[in-house]
């Protein structure tokens, strides 16, 4: 494993504290004006997420209406009732995006692709770095609000349903995420600046509970305004 990934993953909790859980659980608040450019303003402004930790999948409850739940998986996404009726379902979700720019509505289904990919990537971070079939090196360091971040270029397989195969995540001298980039391709491959903070402990493990997402423009800086997406996250169960 590359020394900063392995720095990364111990200044979070370390991978074998990680390894005792399987399930990840929160409460989110969403904001921003992406979800507004999708047509699905406030669907999932206030959602419970849970992911599994182990393989890719992912569930936002309510979606919509209290009744209605989603299910993730890269090659499989539905809309399920209260008593786990299949509603709607999408196989190959991915495809139906081909074409697609940043001001494309998307269906619910879509929404629902998107949110258990982001989520997915997001409460992994950075404890996927050390499974074996994602590859990481470190690059050179980049200068932002008077602190030096050291920086890992990270290479998904095709396998993980995630925003690009190619992401770059940044982290202070003591190994905590403070941003991650990324491209949505599915979104016309828009560029993404994502920093982190407000970092809390649950059940000794890591977490950023403020997420706040802007464009990346072509020098690396992010776009001033707008604020895309805005995520605060509370009561976080590992289990």
């Amino acid at each position: 494993m590359e020394k900063l990934a392995k720095l990364a993953i111990d200044a979070h909790g370390g991978i074998d504290r990680w390894n005792r859980f399987t399930t990840f659980s929160a409460h989110l608040i969403q904001g921003g004006v992406f979800w507004g450019v999708k047509g699905k303003d406030g669907v999932l402004a206030d959602v419970t997420v849970t992911v599994d930790l182990r393989n890719d999948k992912v569930s936002h409850w309510p979606f919509g209406s209290p009744d209605r739940r989603s299910r993730f998986e890269p090659q499989r996404v539905a809309l399920e009732s209260s008593n786990g009726e299949v509603v709607e379902e999408l196989l190959q979700p991915r495809s139906s995006f081909k074409g697609h720019t940043f001001e494309t509505p998307w269906s619910d289904l879509q929404l629902a692709y998107f949110v258990g990919c982001a989520m997915w990537t997001y409460m992994n971070t950075p404890f996927f770095l050390a499974r074996p079939d994602v590859e990481s090196k470190e690059i050179e360091p980049w200068q932002e609000g008077g602190e030096a971040w050291r920086r890992l270029k990270v290479r998904f397989p095709t396998d993980i349903a995630t925003h690009s195969t190619e992401q770059t995540l940044y982290f202070d001298q003591q190994g905590l995420l403070k941003r991650h980039d990324y491209h949505v391709e599915i979104s016309g491959d828009i560029g993404a600046a994502h920093y982190v903070s407000d970092i809390k402990k649950f059940s000794g493990i890591v977490f950023p509970t403020k997420h706040r997402i802007f464009g990346l423009q072509p020098d690396n800086h992010p776009s001033p305004e707008p604020l895309v997406v805005s995520s605060d996250v509370d009561e976080i169960v590992l289990f």
